[in-house]
């Protein structure tokens, strides 16, 4: 009987979002709500398990630890990408890995979640109340400023039509747009220098790659409004976390909130706990009952059809350039 083990599930929900039932005859499964930081621990808690279904990018699963897997066969993984596995090394070890599609709302909602609670100071005024007080903050309003869009793909598309909605012009910067796809979308096609001078608001959702790793620097941020706020549910290395504090210290914009972090879950003692004017949400953009219950289903999809020998929804290694 093969062995499955599912990582970080921090709400313990896994098991009844997905119909897992469907695989107890063929498998065993052994559900970890905590996350484990150290591969040494990863490797003697997962040494007996023949597949892992990964839970986004919340545990990596880098060469060094693959290869002291041996009895690993098979990653199943939310999404369709998944930055930190390195599924070339997998590939390279006989380690299947295979993905599952994910909704793109959810992300949205909560892009737009955040920048409202920024703009009216919402957590303030909401502990001020609980604590036996009242309103002592002035918000801004959205109608008339200008929305900055890093990234306009699904989601990113997204976000600028609801930007349109609250009556926001919206700037977009990215790698593919051009002025013509701008003008059908409504939006001003931009390069990242004018969109960092131009906005009220710069929310990123750019993939994780090698050209948006730290896209959001000590310079970008002395381009920005000092009224300004920036917004970041895409992932944390896009923005240089030393460089924002620095910003938001010396106040450089207004404030920032975000969802993703270079280390998750953040440590207890990270400076970013420490800045007033940043929101800090845990990495919650996906984390909604409809996209667990895609995911997981899928997931035992994935695992059916890899125990049956014919395996589906693979993620292959990138191509090696020459």
């Amino acid at each position: 009987m093969k062995k499955i083990a599912i990582l970080d599930d921090y709400q313990g929900v896994a098991l009844s979002q997905g119909p897992w039932r469907r695989l107890e005859s063929r498998c065993e499964i052994q559900v970890f709500r905590e996350h484990m930081d150290s591969e040494d621990e990863l490797v003697a808690t997962l040494a007996e398990f023949d597949i892992v279904v990964a839970n986004r990018e919340r545990t990596p699963f880098p060469r060094t630890l693959l290869q002291r897997l041996p009895r690993l066969r098979l990653i199943a993984t939310s999404g369709k990408r998944n930055a930190s596995i390195d599924v070339t090394a997998a590939q390279e070890l006989g380690i299947l890995v295979c993905g599952t599609e994910t909704l793109s709302y959810p992300t949205v909602e909560l892009t737009w979640a955040l920048i409202l609670a920024l703009s009216r100071d919402l957590v303030a005024e909401v502990n001020s109340v609980r604590r036996g007080g009242w309103q002592h903050t002035l918000g801004t309003g959205l109608h008339g400023k200008v929305l900055g869009v890093i990234g306009l793909g699904r989601l990113g598309n997204a976000v600028a039509k609801i930007g349109l909605a609250f009556g926001m012009e919206v700037l977009a910067c990215s790698r593919s747009l051009t002025d013509s796809q701008a003008q059908a979308l409504g939006v001003q096609a931009v390069s990242l220098d004018e969109l960092l001078v131009r906005s009220d608001v710069v929310t990123l959702h750019v993939p994780l790659n090698k050209q948006s790793v730290n896209l959001m620097g000590a310079d970008q941020f002395k381009r920005m409004k000092p009224s300004a706020i920036l917004v970041n549910t895409a992932r944390g290395p896009v923005v240089n976390e030393a460089a924002l504090i620095d910003a938001l210290k010396n106040q450089l914009i207004r404030a920032a909130a975000l969802d993703v972090y270079n280390v998750e879950p953040l440590p207890v003692n990270h400076p970013l706990r420490e800045c007033p004017n940043v929101l800090l949400s845990p990495h919650l953009g996906y984390v909604v009952q409809e996209n667990y219950q895609v995911v997981f289903e899928q997931s035992v999809e994935n695992i059916t059809a890899w125990l049956d020998g014919c395996p589906i929804r693979l993620i292959e290694a990138p191509a090696q350039s020459a």
